[in-house]
């Protein structure tokens, strides 16, 4: 494809995510200010107009049996799936584009697409934490990882939600066109050129309830005011005038944790906003009240399965670096 634009297909379908294929759309053409490489064309099955799941309407290029030769077919996601692939239409315009395109890629519950017309027998595929068991029990052949943000084999690939699309596009433009342009792209929108570790990360944090009550709220201040001072289970319950054996109640009923384990997660998240914003390992530990790098790195590798000297060499670059120069 050198000297010549490299055609992306976007297959677009009633309910379809906005922002699965918006993200990665978004990455191709802020790379196209610097190098015009990309040309972006959208189909859906019919080649009819399609209505997104936040209910916005979309014009299209086309019918997918007419796009004609691609680079890249991408086929994004949806809150409907794995039902809104079960589609004859759907699955017949995704063949299409995979016969037609020299790689395929999925975004988030579009792995469910690809699986449901064999693209995926025999290759890995992670898709949204929230998927992944519901994709691995219906296509066995498949092997699902829930843990990575995205995977490759061949000229097939797969991310897992929203946000990892863009990483998943970052990555597809570092293939095409090098780092420094990827870098380039990324730092344009903001974005890391590649996040460390996995889903679980994300998944964690996100099945942890937010504070409702008062208590567990004035707990989650405390400890972000000042997360270096000392947080015993009394001292907290004094803080917030309760006996400590009803605060473990509380942290244990509304968050399904202890409150240690409650304080450790919330140092846990800073520390790793600190590394992200630049600060060093050991400014990071000590600012989150870990007291020290290796009381850091232990939970780190506890929670991420990655240290955090690995989490801050993964921004690099899209492309995770070999497994050795994450154990330090």
């Amino acid at each position: 494809m050198t000297g010549q634009r490299r055609r992306i297909g976007i297959l677009l379908f009633d309910g379809v995510k906005a922002l699965d294929f918006v993200g990665p759309a978004e990455v191709f053409s802020e790379t196209n200010l610097t190098t015009d490489a990309y040309e972006l064309r959208f189909y859906s099955p019919t080649g009819a107009d399609v209505t997104a799941f936040m209910g916005l309407r979309i014009g299209v290029d086309g019918a997918a049996s007419e796009s004609g030769p691609l680079d890249t077919a991408i086929i994004p996601g949806s809150e409907r799936a794995p039902a809104v692939f079960d589609d004859a239409d759907l699955q017949r315009a995704i063949t299409d584009l995979a016969r037609q395109a020299r790689r395929i890629a999925s975004i988030c519950s579009g792995a469910f697409g690809l699986a449901a017309t064999g693209l995926l027998d025999g290759h890995p595929a992670t898709t949204h934490w929230k998927f992944a068991d519901a994709l691995a029990s219906r296509y066995p052949r498949v092997a699902v990882d829930s843990e990575r943000i995205f995977t490759k084999q061949g000229d097939i690939y797969t991310s897992a939600g929203v946000a990892a699309g863009i990483d998943l596009a970052l990555s597809l433009v570092e293939d095409d066109h090098g780092a420094e342009v990827a870098r380039s792209v990324a730092q344009h929108l903001l974005v890391y050129m590649r996040r460390s570790g996995g889903q679980s990360q994300f998944s964690a944090a996100l099945k942890m309830p937010v504070p409702r009550t008062s208590i567990a709220r004035a707990v989650a201040e405390y400890v972000s005011d000042d997360p270096t001072r000392a947080t015993s289970v009394t001292e907290l319950a004094a803080h917030v005038n309760v006996s400590p054996r009803h605060l473990t109640r509380v942290i244990r009923d509304e968050l399904g944790v202890t409150p240690a384990a409650y304080i450790a997660s919330l140092r846990l998240e800073l520390a790793v906003n600190l590394l992200e914003s630049g600060a060093s390992i050991a400014q990071s530990a000590s600012a989150s009240g870990f007291g020290s790098p290796a009381a850091l790195r232990r939970a780190f590798l506890a929670r991420y399965r990655v240290t955090p000297s690995g989490y801050q060499q993964r921004f690099r670059s899209t492309v995770a670096p070999p497994a050795g120069e994450l154990s330090a």
